[in-house]
């Protein structure tokens, strides 16, 4: 297939024309308007510094539906001991700074300057959360995404000591499912994700359960809790 070539005002082309890899366009801007509506029509931006911008529609698409949560004994220890406190929307920035740190796995460095500047814009205006997960005074994980009527998708997490994202990642899930969310998008498969009972749907259906939750929610606005 031939790749779109955004300008500022061209149109996101149909995510069904995104090729095997899932690249859907290349180029455009990040700004709030331009970020609602690719989330709005299954699509994320995701590259390196330095790099146009790409942006993605996969096939297939990871999603956690609130009610196929997975807490394993161990996790489920850990919250009965409130091992960890979890906040959101308290340190946006330390978060996505964070994520976009260095890892062990090598990855983390696709969250480039221009999109931490980007996201931490959509929080000031109401669109991206961040979820703190706390050892006492220290800030032990956490993760971010973007939210509007009844989705949360997901962007990123990370963890300065075991399991404290995966710790705020339940918290969060359980809360979202208490508000009858549609799912939280996962975007990309991994074994951590599915240890969680993420898993991968076909792209049409993601759309389509995308498509009835704009109908229902249109791009409302979450307020979030203090805590969780």
């Amino acid at each position: 297939m031939e790749i779109t070539y955004l300008t500022k005002s061209t149109p996101f082309p149909d995510p069904a024309t995104a090729d095997k890899s899932g690249l859907l366009a290349v180029g455009g801007s990040l700004t709030n308007e331009r970020l609602i509506e690719a989330y709005s029509k299954g699509v994320f931006p995701w590259y390196s510094e330095g790099d146009p911008v790409l942006w993605w529609s996969p096939d297939p698409r990871v999603l956690l539906f609130p009610d196929d949560l997975h807490v394993s004994g161990k996790m489920r220890g850990l919250i009965k001991k409130e091992m960890f406190k979890v906040t959101i929307d308290k340190e946006f920035e330390s978060v996505i700074e964070n994520c976009s740190g260095p890892r062990r796995d090598g990855e983390g460095t696709w969250i480039t300057s221009d999109m931490k500047e980007s996201y931490i814009s959509l929080y000031h205006n109401g669109f991206a959360h961040s979820v703190e997960v706390w050892k006492g005074e220290e800030l032990a994980g956490g993760l971010y995404g973007i939210c509007f009527g009844k989705m949360f998708f997901g962007e990123s997490m990370f963890s300065k000591i075991s399991d404290a994202s995966k710790f705020g990642f339940i918290k969060l899930s359980q809360y979202l499912k208490e508000k009858e969310f549609l799912f939280i998008d996962c975007q990309i498969d991994s074994q951590h994700l599915r240890s969680l009972g993420a898993a991968p749907v076909t792209r049409d259906k993601f759309l389509g359960i995308l498509r009835k939750g704009l109908k229902n929610n249109r791009i409302s606005k979450m307020i979030f809790p203090d805590t969780l």
